[in-house]
């Protein structure tokens, strides 16, 4: 059985990160959830549990800012896509996936993630199933759940070291102060926004204009 969930997708700072997991459901540690529900220390926990059993295979698609931002796609279809290259990866004819549904319409989700493996080397025919609130309800998606949550902190912590002289970064999500400090303060200091952010998402252009109205009031 195979479970795929995505982590990141609301946030202005930042890549989504989508996970899925494959094992047999003895495999999976006691205690596994969705990542929203657990302390970061549990999710690391868990998280080096899986990634070192012998039986548990992960697979990791990691979405940039850049691909986020083409104007091109959307959230939805970069879900599917996120999940169906997590899946690719350690996916085998015949198995069984159940994931973490990323559109109104469940089967819809189901259909396109299929199509999406079925589209990446080396082409598996996966059966997939998803269901809103999988990673509440399903050992194996709360599992890929924590891997992709933890995959995105480890990336955020990057950004944060090396974006350390503009101050902290925060969560990277739009409604966190932190953030739009950090935001403000790099275009005040640069002029632009930095690479690790989403230049499409309101913030940024709020804080664009932000910027660009001071401007013309020191002027």
């Amino acid at each position: 059985m195979l479970g795929a969930d995505e982590a990141g997708k609301g946030p202005v700072l930042g890549p989504m990160v989508a996970a899925a997991v494959r094992a047999p459901e003895a495999a999976i540690p006691d205690g596994v959830d969705d990542s929203k529900r657990l302390a970061p220390a549990r999710r690391e926990e868990l998280d080096a549990r899986l990634r070192g059993h012998p039986d548990v295979d992960v697979g990791l698609a990691v979405v940039t800012t850049s691909r986020i931002d083409d104007p091109g796609t959307d959230m939805n279809s970069l879900t599917v896509a996120g999940q169906a290259e997590a899946l690719a990866a350690v996916a085998a004819e015949g198995d069984e996936a159940i994931v973490d549904a990323g559109d109104v319409s469940e089967a819809r989700f189901a259909r396109r993630v299929g199509e999406g493996v079925a589209g990446t080397e080396p082409g598996v025919d996966l059966a997939v199933a998803a269901e809103h609130g999988a990673d509440e309800s399903y050992p194996i998606v709360a599992a890929a759940s924590v891997l992709a949550k933890v995959e995105r902190d480890r990336l955020v912590a990057g950004i944060a070291e090396e974006y350390a002289a503009y101050g902290e970064v925060g969560s990277g999500y739009p409604s966190d102060p932190t953030t739009r400090e950090f935001l403000r303060k790099y275009v005040r200091e640069e002029g632009d926004l930095p690479d690790c952010a989403r230049r499409s998402w309101a913030t940024c252009a709020d804080v664009l204009a932000a910027a660009e109205q001071s401007a013309l009031g020191e002027f």
